[in-house]
């Protein structure tokens, strides 16, 4: 990179929040994805308890781990096991302090949150999408039904691809919400995917939020 390059660089890092405001945001209540209807016959697939992640070990810790990319804009996001090919809108804090939500009208749309690292950057990003709208099922409505060893790839604006093997899914009650463990930096990059899940009530919407755990495997 050149001077400038690096200077720029530098100044975005300054604007990201720290996880430590992320997770307290989290702590306090946060429905990351806020407008999820539940307004279909059956509900989304759930995550099975053996696709938990170890809570033991370290996601990035594994042999012949690429290095990590520079920062880049998230231009797409795709799924393969469950038919996931969506565009990715860059969101930050509403005006309450929420993690922001892509708006809930385009059933195949992702956001990527833009207070931490872009996916593929040392660190742990963060991409977010509703499970349902008033329609029905929307982009990360079969999010809970993924496995371990399946992976997510996620396009970026400098032409590459990061591609990120998953090592967990979970569902965590969102006034239980273990902002830490989820979003806690780590020194390889890491990718979470977050959408609604749990049990749904129409006054409460839904209770938590299903969580991918996935790290980087692979560049293209």
């Amino acid at each position: 990179m050149s001077a400038s390059e690096l200077a720029e660089e530098e100044e975005r890092r300054k604007k990201r929040a720290p996880w430590g405001v992320i997770a307290l945001v989290l702590l306090t209540g946060l429905a990351l994805i806020r407008n999820g209807s539940g307004e279909f016959d059956v509900g989304p697939p759930q995550p099975a308890s053996a696709a938990a992640a170890d809570a033991r070990l370290p996601g990035g810790t594994f042999s012949g781990a690429p290095a990590a990319l520079p920062y880049s804009v998230v231009d797409r996001v795709r799924i393969p096991a469950i038919s996931v090919d969506a565009p990715v809108l860059p969101v930050g804090l509403d005006a309450a302090g929420w993690v922001d939500a892509p708006p809930p009208e385009d059933p195949n749309l992702a956001g990527w949150f833009t207070g931490a690292v872009s996916p593929g950057e040392k660190g742990t990003a963060v991409v977010v999408g509703h499970v349902d709208n008033k329609q029905g099922p929307a982009v990360f409505y079969g999010l809970g039904a993924l496995k371990k060893g399946h992976r997510v790839e996620v396009h970026r604006q400098d032409g590459k691809t990061a591609v990120f093997e998953i090592y967990g899914i979970e569902v965590f009650e969102k006034d239980n919400f273990p902002g830490d463990r989820v979003y806690g930096s780590r020194n390889t990059p890491e990718l979470r995917v977050i959408t609604c899940g749990g049990g749904f009530s129409k006054q409460n919407g839904y209770n938590g939020n299903v969580v991918v755990f996935a790290r980087l495997v692979e560049v293209r």
